[in-house]
């Protein structure tokens, strides 16, 4: 059964124009047919007029804008389509890698809920990579969109032979704790589960300018399973 959601202790940000909100794992950003809670329905029962700006995949956690009127949300599709809001994010993935600055561009071309590289007929893809620790088997990385496919980081990331951990669509592997910690022994009765449920993948921050020109930056903290995961690895992925 889902953790009912308070609206109002997930916002991280608001204004006359926009709210800005911590969004939940395993929870939609629009309407979905397989599930009628959803984070736009969420935001109009807290405010009737609310549109969201953008879109996280289901599993992915943090930042997410919602436009309170119909211009606030003109402003922010007018500065996504200008590559104007700056998006950051944190991903684990399987491997240790060296990227330092490290921008790609490979064309990606989406399907029914997937996404592909593809040189011939995909579109012009760019995201930037920066590593923030390393561990043993796993990188953090800071990813920085410079686009907006479906997709985008977890595929560019699994072209670059670093999936993100538990992102098993796109090849990465279910982070078990005992992939990371010596000698360690789960319960004989029931098997081993996953210490973080979904892909991980973090919308550490967004950054992009109100309806007056003034510069909004937020920053949403790491989820409870995003933080276990992280110390975890602290403490036993070295």
């Amino acid at each position: 059964m889902k953790k009912r959601i308070n609206f109002k202790e997930i916002i991280i940000y608001e204004d006359n124009d926009y709210i800005i909100i911590n969004k939940p794992a395993f929870i939609s950003s629009l309407e979905d047919r397989k599930d009628r809670l959803n984070i736009l329905k969420l935001a109009r029962n807290y405010w009737p007029g609310a549109i969201v700006c953008h879109r996280l995949d289901k599993d992915t956690t943090g930042c997410l804008v919602i436009a309170k009127n119909n211009m606030a949300y003109k402003n922010m599709a007018l500065q996504f389509q200008n590559r104007k809001v700056v998006k950051t994010y944190h991903a684990v993935v399987d491997g240790v890698h060296n990227f330092d600055q490290y921008k790609i561009q490979v064309p990606l071309i989406s399907g029914t809920g997937n996404a592909r590289v593809d040189f011939k007929k995909g579109k012009k893809s760019e995201t930037e990579f920066r590593v923030i620790k390393k561990y043993r088997a796993h990188t953090l990385v800071e990813c920085v969109p410079l686009s907006g496919r479906l997709h985008q980081i977890r595929v560019h990331l699994a072209y670059l032979k670093a999936p993100v951990s538990g992102d098993e669509k796109y090849g990465g592997k279910i982070f078990y704790l005992s992939s990371i910690k010596k000698k360690y022994r789960f319960s004989t009765r029931k098997d081993e589960r996953p210490l973080i449920k979904r892909f991980a993948l973090h919308a550490f921050s967004v950054a992009f300018r109100d309806m007056h020109g003034k510069k909004i930056s937020c920053q949403a903290p790491y989820p409870d399973d995003y933080r276990i995961l992280l110390s975890k690895l602290d403490k036993f992925g070295q």
